[in-house]
């Protein structure tokens, strides 16, 4: 049975080298598909998102040390096609030394006629994140403390809910959201009229307050046209941003709605490995950027993007993943927001604490998750 500690490996195999670190070998990836029901159902101008299809990623060196990480597949469709190819990739990689920068380029290598975005991208992050849980697993650190950092709270803002539910469900399921001390929420946009867009707007900022940070997400929803003329619309109502108003690989789009906003724009979350992000920020398509730690590339597409970041001077939230982002986020020099989901909560042992809005990081190896595994056989897709 594998353990997650190489100093109990150590201790049982090898006592006369206690101070000697081996390098860790992969072994194999034990890739499991679970649809978890959502607390709070989301539904956007893409459609309703019900459930939360994740890829429970187990990576197992031969030297019993398990790197332990999740992807969110966004739908169920997606679900079976990223768990086939991390399993085919699994053989690829066995007997490969676990260094994640190495692994980065092996996968480049392997998928560079596919590319290395969509279904491709998300199975190599997945593994980088891994690794990186196994590395740091293997040297008894959270991932914040292999990186350089150390845990600390991390600001958060509560994304759950706060789809297109119209202004009366969203102003109750709004005070929700602020349980747990958070002082920031998200609300989503896009309704058939920008007047119901300010209606909403308005009745969720009466139930939080003034003093409630509210961020907003058009989910890529609007021409640009019609994006630059809802900005003008909500200029006034206190937004703390407003995130993809049009598509997301629209750069130059973005940068027109961006200069006649009043209002930050926000984008990121579809940014596809660093070298996306460089050219959203030539473009000076957006004000702020929150990365995906999926689509960006995992920890070491993370640790690229924050260093564009910070020469950027341009604040780097995240998106999704609360669990591995407040470690990314801790040692992100322009660190803004981490946001926070739920939606892996059921199928961990111990989920994301949150106190007084922020988001904490035990000080335990690795990025701290373990599985549910009752929950886990309950949620397996069939």
């Amino acid at each position: 049975m594998a353990v997650h500690s190489l100093h109990e490996y150590r201790r049982a195999n090898h006592p006369t080298t206690m101070s000697t670190l081996p390098r860790l070998t992969l072994r194999e990836l034990r890739v499991r598909a679970v649809n978890v029901p959502m607390r709070l159902p989301l539904q956007t101008s893409g459609g309703t998102i019900q459930v939360a299809p994740l890829a429970l990623i187990d990576l197992y060196t031969q030297e019993g040390v398990t790197g332990t990480t999740y992807l969110f597949c966004y739908t169920p469709l997606a679900l079976k096609p990223v768990v086939e190819l991390l399993a085919n990739l699994s053989a690829l990689l066995k007997d490969e030394p676990l260094v994640p920068f190495e692994l980065d380029q092996k996968l480049k290598r392997q998928f560079r006629l596919l590319g290395s975005k969509g279904l491709t991208g998300m199975a190599m992050a997945g593994i980088d994140m891994a690794a990186w849980d196994a590395l740091a697993r293997a040297q008894e650190l959270p991932l914040v403390r292999l990186l350089g950092g150390q845990p600390r709270p991390v600001a958060a803002y509560n994304s759950c809910g706060l789809g297109l539910i119209g202004s009366e469900h969203a102003s109750a399921q709004a005070t929700q959201l602020l349980d747990a001390g958070f002082t920031a929420i998200k609300v989503r946009l896009g309704y058939a009229h920008v007047h119901t867009d300010l209606e909403v707007v308005r009745a969720v900022r009466r139930a939080i307050g003034n003093g409630v940070h509210l961020m907003a997400d058009y989910n890529q929803g609007l021409s640009v046209p019609e994006a630059i003329h809802r900005m003008q619309v909500l200029a006034d109502e206190g937004l703390y941003w407003i995130e993809e108003p049009t598509l997301a690989d629209d750069f130059i789009g973005h940068a027109q709605i961006r200069s006649k906003a009043r209002v930050a724009v926000q984008m990121g979350e579809n940014w596809w490995g660093p070298h996306e992000m460089a050219a959203g920020l030539a473009a000076g398509a957006s004000d702020l950027g929150m990365p995906d730690a999926m689509k960006i590339g995992g920890v070491s597409g993370w640790l690229r993007a924050a260093a564009l970041g910070e020469a950027a001077g341009m604040p780097l939230s995240s998106h999704l993943f609360p669990e591995v982002s407040a470690h990314l986020l801790a040692v992100t020099p322009t660190c803004h927001w981490l946001e926070y989901v739920d939606w892996a909560s059921p199928i961990l042992q111990e989920p994301q604490r949150i106190e007084n809005g922020h988001a904490l990081m035990a000080d335990a190896p690795g990025c701290g998750m373990a599985w549910n595994e009752a929950n886990v056989q309950r949620y397996l897709a069939q």
